[in-house]
This record gives structure tokens, sequence and C-alpha cells, in this order.
């Protein structure tokens, strides 16, 4: 064969092989192309940091910022106020956590302020957005129904600051209620008699919280939370006379409240000279 000849079959050959790859590639589609989606605006909505359940006290750190998809939006959402923000495509999650620190101390941290104290009704998760409809702020109507533990009940006396420990019974202190009175029947002395035991505080008047610093509070009605089973004790009491409160130390307020035990005193005990002596009636 002619090495002319030989060339023309090369040639033939790289032709053939090129057509071929060219008719391959106009026979296999294109991928399509697909657009990525336009982020979405976004609004810090409060929600939870953490599970609340029903009758927790919120706190600033129980709350926080989220974002949350605009259009998703529910009026009953609390929100810092801000316009809606397109979010950044790949944020970094210190960026975010300052971000959130920063905006809490300008405006948004006003509304934190504002549940800071009220009480879960509606047990909350966490990252769920807080409504007004899960939470009662104090003052609100419902308030001490939420936070009245299972089985007790709100019972009222009447205090001042010599049956009040002087005003230093403060709301969520535990007291003993105790109350002395002449016995209906013939004879002297008095009946000393411990109605309630370790009993809890609700309010003295309307307030639920002492002041920022308070020391003692003087008020003229008591709050108290007490058993279902016991109301009558405290009913009874009311219609006998006056009632004292015996505010109970820290390390002695373990266990549950329950009534007490009734003593009759018969005489007097006089001190002369550092010597006591009993003085009958």
């Amino acid at each position: 064969m002619s090495p002319a000849r030989i060339v023309i079959l090369i040639v033939a050959a790289v032709a053939a092989l090129g057509l071929a790859f060219i008719v391959r590639g106009m026979a296999t589609p294109d991928k399509p192309q697909v657009a990525e989606a336009p982020p979405k605006p976004v609004v810090q909505v409060l929600v939870a940091e953490r599970d609340l359940p029903v009758g927790a006290r919120l706190t600033a750190a129980d709350l926080g910022w989220r974002p949350w998809p605009a259009d998703a939006l529910n009026e009953t959402f609390v929100t810092d106020g801000a316009a809606p923000t397109l979010p950044a495509k790949m944020p970094d999650k210190a960026v975010q956590k300052a971000a959130r620190a920063a905006g809490d101390l300008i405006a948004p941290g006003s509304a934190i302020q504002a549940f800071e104290g009220s009480i879960v009704k509606e047990a909350l998760a966490k990252g769920e957005p807080v409504v007004a409809r899960k939470v009662v702020r104090a003052g609100q109507s419902g308030f001490m129904a939420v936070v009245l533990q299972p089985g007790m009940r709100a019972m009222s006396v009447a205090i001042n600051a010599e049956s009040a420990a002087g005003g230093f019974i403060l709301p969520g202190d535990r007291v003993d209620v105790l109350q002395s009175r002449k016995p209906s029947e013939a004879g002297g002395g008095y009946v000393t008699e411990v109605l309630m035991r370790n009993v809890r505080v609700l309010a003295i008047d309307q307030n639920i919280d002492p002041a920022k610093d308070a020391k003692s509070i003087v008020g003229g009605v008591a709050t108290l939370e007490i058993p279902a089973a016991d109301i009558e004790v405290i009913a009874r009491g009311k219609a006998q006379g006056e009632m004292i409160l015996a505010l109970r130390s820290y390390a002695d307020i373990g266990g549950a409240p329950g009534r007490g035990v009734a003593e009759r005193v018969s005489g007097v005990r006089v001190f002369r000279g550092g010597q006591a002596a009993e003085a009958n009636p």
C-alpha cells in the first residue's frame, strides 16, 4: 500500500471518530439548570429557649429571638418590631449569636422584660413561639389560679404587723397559722391551736412578688395556699377570731402542709428575779 493511501485512511478514521463524538453530544440532552430559590424575608420571633411546663415562672434566660419566615408569621406571635430582613446564605453561628445578643440589648429586650415573672398557663416546647394565651402576667385575671399547685386552694386571712411577724413575712415564705382563744366551755385559760403548718404565702395584699431588695411588707391581708381538704380549718378559724402567722425558717420548709394540734394553756408563767412561777387565773 502506498504511503498516500495510508495517510488518506488515517485522516478518514480521525474524521469518523470526530463525527461520532459530535453525533453523541447532539443526542444527549443537556442537564436542566436548577435555579436557586431566592431567600425569603425573616422576622425575629420571641420563642421559648427550653421546655417550659405549666406553672413555670419565666425569666429572661427562658426567652430568646429566632428568625421566622415572614410569610409564615402568625398574628399572635411576638416580634421585635423590626422590618423583615433577608437571611445570609451561609450564616455563621457565632455571628448569629452575637447579633441576637446585640438585638436584645436594644429594643427587643423590652419585650423579654415584659414577660419576666409571668406564669406558663399552657406548656411551651423549646423553640415554640410565645403567645399571650399560653402565659399569664402578674395582675391579669387567672394569674393566681395558675400559681396554685394542683389540689390546693387560695384563702385569705386578715393580718397586721403584730400578727404577721412584724411585716417580715413575704410572698413565697412558709408559715404556721395559729390561733389563741378562750374555750367555749366554762373554765379559765386559753386554747392555743396550730391550725395549719408549713403553709405557703401566695401574696400580701395584692403583692405576689416583693419589691427589689424589700425586706418587709406590711399589709392587711395574706393569701395562703391551703390543701383542699383543710379549707374548713381556716374558715372556722376566721369565724372564731384573729389568727397569727408564724414565719418558718428556710431550713424547716420541707414537706407538705398539714393540720396542727390544739393545746390548752391552763395558766400563765410569770418570771420574778429569774425564777419561773405558775400563776393560774
